[in-house]
């Protein structure tokens, strides 16, 4: 194939800035205040949530970094920002699926809450001109978004990570279910979970329950936001500047 990845540039996202960092090959991630849904379509800026989001984000890039998944952090910078490796990004959202919600209940019929016999994998196609749609790995391949041993690898390490995160908010009263995982490589080749790991990317339920405690909230106005972040990161034993 001639399929050449990318590398990321500088660039403003929706809820993060992505900027060139101090040295060769590293990053700036800046969280925003901003939250959007429905491809953008709602939006706020809620002070706070960016600090919020950040804090989650350090801590558990760390613990799938010591559960031997290689991620982009290198070092925190302060209360909303953390240095990463610049990567080039595979242009794909991986989602996990432990329980049926969100848009695979509305794609198969499937009934919320139900639990899958295995995490399901599936691929999104990063494309804001057709809003991110499900592919399978033959469309990834044939788009050359991803090469086929490195899509293998990215299966292995989003299924592993779900394994880890989902273990460890069940020891502090959560249900994850599904989250939402992006990969780059660097310059040798190596594949690194990248992006954040916050409310944002994963639907948590309270243990048990349905009860949303992400950006559900939000986009179904279930709730308040910042109050419900700040629920997570009490749980995780974080705490937060300001609040």
């Amino acid at each position: 194939m001639g399929m050449s990845y990318n590398f990321s540039m500088s660039y403003e996202g929706k809820a993060k800035i992505m900027k060139d960092g101090p040295s060769e090959g590293t990053m700036i991630m800046y969280f925003k205040d901003d939250v959007t849904a429905g491809n953008g379509k709602k939006k706020a800026v809620i002070e706070g949530k960016g600090k919020i989001n950040k804090a989650i984000t350090l801590k558990l890039l760390k613990l799938v970094e010591e559960n031997a998944i290689p991620t982009h952090l290198i070092e925190d910078i302060d209360d909303r920002s953390i240095l990463v490796k610049k990567l080039k990004i595979f242009p794909l959202e991986v989602v996990v699926r432990n329980k049926a919600t969100g848009s695979i209940v509305r794609r198969l019929g499937l009934e919320k809450g139900l639990e899958f016999e295995r995490p399901l994998f599936e691929i999104f196609y990063k494309n804001d001109d057709l809003h991110d749609p499900l592919i399978c790995q033959e469309h990834a391949f044939m788009l050359e978004l991803i090469y086929p041993d490195d899509l293998l690898i990215v299966r292995n390490r989003a299924l592993r990570a779900n394994e880890i995160l989902k273990e460890y908010f069940t020891s502090i009263g959560f249900d994850l279910i599904d989250i939402k995982f992006e990969f780059g490589v660097d310059e040798e080749e190596n594949i690194y979970l990248a992006d954040e790991i916050s409310p944002d990317t994963m639907r948590l339920w309270a243990k048990g329950t349905t009860e949303s405690f992400d950006k559900d909230v939000f986009r179904e106005d279930k709730a308040d936001l910042l109050s419900t972040y700040l629920e997570v990161a009490k749980r995780m034993g974080l705490k937060i500047e300001g609040f």
